[in-house]
């Protein structure tokens, strides 16, 4: 999405827009470069929905809101909680039975902890007050394929990654976990229709700058990332990725991702989730 992205910016801002990957301590290392570099609109950082978990599960060497200037939201996209085939389950009502029937029975898989999808799984414990075991993986590839093979009962992970699963059998998908169902898997109903209304759970990005980076930079970093995001040509790209393209102005942005924080903060804590 951030290479695609920045073809995209170097057409219309008239400098070429290079990806520089900083990985590390999810996001924390690259968002620190960029907190301490020079806020003259050269440096810019893609975020996903990671950040706004990281201020309660990371001490970090930044401030998360005064460090930053928010730019726009660019994408979003669903996860999907799905299921072994064998687990006998084919809907979250069955699922959340089966759970509170076999309490501390039931596995999920994860990336690894601290991820989106690791809290999406606790958000869903705590909505439905059942006992599912978190399960911890060196990546999603090898949680994948535990769940697949059945060392594992279930996982939430975005649908890109195992639309091809799903599609063979390999994976019994029981909802997706935004406000409205996917364009990818369009007859699986999400978590709210499925009886935990006001359960949500996206992987969103978007584009933050320096706190001093001058309004008229934001504002046309702003405006060029919409008029990337509208064209049909990014809508199939993210497509492909299960994600669907969202714009917003720099204020809608900062109070969205305020209380995104806030939201996953009351989560990671009553998760009790620790990093080591």
């Amino acid at each position: 999405m951030g290479r695609y992205l920045a073809v995209k910016l170097s057409e219309r801002l008239g400098r070429q827009v290079m990806v520089d990957n900083r990985p590390g301590a999810d996001g924390v290392i690259g968002s620190d470069q960029v907190a301490k570099s020079a806020p003259d609109g050269y440096t810019l950082l893609i975020i996903s929905v990671s950040y706004a978990m990281n201020a309660a599960l990371h001490k970090l060497p930044y401030d998360p809101v005064k460090s930053f200037t928010p730019i726009a939201q660019i994408g979003i996209g669903p996860s999907v909680i799905a299921a072994t085939p064998s687990l006998p389950v084919n809907n979250v009502r069955q699922l959340v039975a089966l759970a509170k029937a076999r309490p501390g029975q039931l596995h999920y898989a994860s990336a690894g902890i601290g991820g989106v999808n690791h809290f999406a799984g606790e958000l869903f414990k705590l909505a439905t007050q059942t006992d599912i075991v978190h399960v911890p993986y060196k990546g999603g590839g090898p949680a994948i394929v535990d769940v697949i093979s059945g060392q594992c009962d279930l996982l939430v992970v975005n649908i890109g990654p195992v639309l091809a699963q799903i599609r063979a059998g390999k994976l019994n998908p029981l909802a997706v976990t935004s406000k409205a169902r996917s364009s990818v898997l369009p007859n699986i109903p999400t978590v709210a229709e499925s009886g935990l209304p006001g359960y949500e759970s996206t992987t969103w990005y978007g584009f933050l700058a320096q706190v001093a980076v001058s309004r008229e930079i934001v504002a046309r970093v702003n405006s060029a990332a919409a008029a990337a995001i509208k064209h049909n040509e990014t809508r199939e790209r993210f497509a492909a990725l299960a994600a669907e393209p969202a714009t917003n102005t720099p204020e809608q942005f900062a109070a969205f991702l305020r209380q995104d924080m806030q939201d996953w903060a009351k989560v990671v804590k009553a998760s009790g989730a620790k990093l080591d």
